[in-house]
């Protein structure tokens, strides 16, 4: 009688956020919910709570190349993950190990944190256009990091289409365009520049939603793995992102996370 079979691997390469809400720890939750085997490249240390981030520390590229290596030469993947890339050293170090994988790479380009912290240096902003965004399956900008990396600002739900073209004009197969910042419904743009798939769901009327850039992110290499188009594991992870708002809970003085277990059983009373 055969045994158990692994479920399929995914590899997060990102940040560690201490509060639990946000970064690696994010991605691991969101993997475990959605039924694949989360595994961790960290890229840097972060002290951080529901009011913010107070320090980071970045890894030695060594480091971060030796985690991944040691994941993929053995274990392998099915999709990768990436978060908070802080250098410019980073980013092309991480870029070139996904260019090396063959895997689908879902590139979160992590700028700044719920609370407006600055999670990458201005100097490897070019580098995430030119380096990292070029290798991506999907590529996942909220309209900050839109407005960060193209200089295009999306007032409206019609300015999604614009952002999508200048974010894809970098070399991504796919890009999520998330309107969370706007008002109305929560619509995020997903395309190839062909295809669009516009993903809708209601506005929950709930502040703590630390995470969800992460989360969705994850939710989306998650998917993938199990085989998923990248049409389907969007409108998949959008679906399990928005539960996961609508469950999110007070942690701390701030803005707590969301419930990345919400899935699994009912939220308790």
């Amino acid at each position: 009688m055969s045994g158990p079979t692994a479920p399929p691997g995914v590899l997060t390469v990102a940040g560690s956020d201490s509060g639990g809400g946000a970064g690696v720890q994010a991605d691991l939750k969101t993997m475990l919910a959605l039924g694949v085997h989360g595994m961790s490249v960290l890229t840097a240390v972060t002290a951080q709570n529901s009011l913010g981030v107070q320090g980071a520390w970045e890894l030695p590229v060594e480091a971060v190349r030796a985690q991944y290596r040691s994941v993929v030469d053995d274990i392998g993947v099915r999709a990768v993950k990436t978060g908070m890339l802080s250098s410019a050293e980073l980013v092309e170090a991480v870029a070139d190990l996904i260019a090396g994988t063959d895997a689908p790479a879902v590139v979160d380009p992590v700028g700044v944190s719920k609370h407006g912290d600055s999670l990458l240096a201005a100097s490897a902003l070019d580098s995430v256009r030119t380096r990292l965004l070029p290798v991506a399956t999907v590529a996942t900008p909220n309209l900050d990091e839109v407005a960060q990396l193209t200089g295009v600002r999306v007032e409206s739900e019609s300015g999604l289409r614009v952002a999508a073209r200048a974010v894809l004009e970098f070399g991504p197969r796919w890009v999520v365009i998330k309107g969370g910042h706007l008002s109305g419904d929560a619509v995020d743009l997903l395309t190839d520049g062909s295809e669009e798939h516009w993903l809708r769901a209601p506005r929950h009327d709930n502040r703590h939603t630390h995470g969800t850039g992460c989360t969705l992110a994850s939710a989306i290499a998650s998917e993938l793995a199990k085989g998923r188009t990248v049409p389907e594991a969007a409108t998949a992870a959008k679906a399990y992102v928005t539960g996961a708002i609508a469950a999110g809970f007070p942690l701390g003085t701030g803005i707590g996370p969301v419930r990345h277990a919400w899935n699994l059983r009912p939220a308790s009373p």
